[in-house]
């Protein structure tokens, strides 16, 4: 299996997997173009992906998934209630292949599924993903409201993780952030820090990899999230950071 971070952040969020069976996008918070092009770079069609799954309805994960289907003929797997939210922010615009599926359950690819999980984050119907193709199991987890119950079981099964890592809490506290929003992002419903993510991954065992997502550009750093894992997790996972502007490369489990 591989995966590839196109572009991580709250300025667009799309991650690519690949394995023997399906070619899947997790998210469409990048404009179609880019995310051709990117994909390019590593000797991959957009129009080839089999499904464009949505993790939920903040624009930064959804804004082009109308676009990835009308333009590329990509199939969309969203919730009903991550749909409805959509539609009513207006924009999605036209969508004629719709897949629905419920926040917990699962979606099947040939010999390859995608399982999800609820979260508390703020979204209207938020889920993370687990692809599991019976041998390997690559968990995409950003978003996550806060370390909820079976989260850290969760990352113990996998063998590689996306990982949402948004803030330091120092920079947060001394940043440039209103009161209002510091308590919404550290909140019940907002995003981990640094330190809570670290303190999942010593959960991992099996993982080879973690890749950091999802930094915030104001309120963290990819070198600071990098050294306050490295203080906390196991030395021999290996630590990369999902970038804001471009691709991760390509990951492989």
């Amino acid at each position: 299996m591989i995966a590839i971070s196109l572009q991580s952040g709250s300025n667009g969020n799309c991650i690519y997997v690949e394995t023997g069976g399906a070619k899947l996008l997790f998210d469409a918070g990048i404009c179609g173009v880019t995310a051709e092009r990117r994909l390019a770079a590593y000797g991959r069609d957009i129009r080839q992906v089999d499904a464009l799954i949505i993790s939920h309805d903040h624009s930064d994960h959804l804004r082009y998934a109308g676009v990835f289907q009308r333009k590329y003929g990509l199939p969309i797997y969203i919730t009903p209630l991550t749909l409805e939210a959509g539609l009513r922010g207006g924009s999605l615009g036209r969508l004629d292949d719709l897949h629905l599926f419920m926040a917990g359950g699962s979606i099947s690819f040939g010999k390859m599924t995608v399982h999800s999980f609820s979260t508390p984050h703020d979204g209207v119907d938020g889920a993370v993903f687990v692809v599991d193709t019976g041998r390997k199991r690559l968990g995409i987890m950003t978003d996550l409201g806060h370390v909820f119950d079976g989260l850290e079981q969760t990352i113990s099964t996998l063998d590689g993780v996306f990982l949402e890592s948004n803030y330091d809490p120092a920079m947060l506290a001394s940043g440039p952030y209103p009161a209002f929003l510091q308590r919404r992002i550290k909140g019940p419903g907002g995003h981990l820090s640094n330190v809570e993510s670290a303190g999942l991954l010593r959960a991992g065992d099996r993982l080879k990899w973690a890749c950091l997502a999802h930094l915030s550009e104001q309120n963290n750093d990819a070198e600071l999230a990098l050294r306050t894992h490295r203080r906390i997790v196991n030395s021999n996972l290996k630590l990369c950071t999902a970038s804001r502007y471009k691709a991760s490369g390509v990951l492989t489990i």
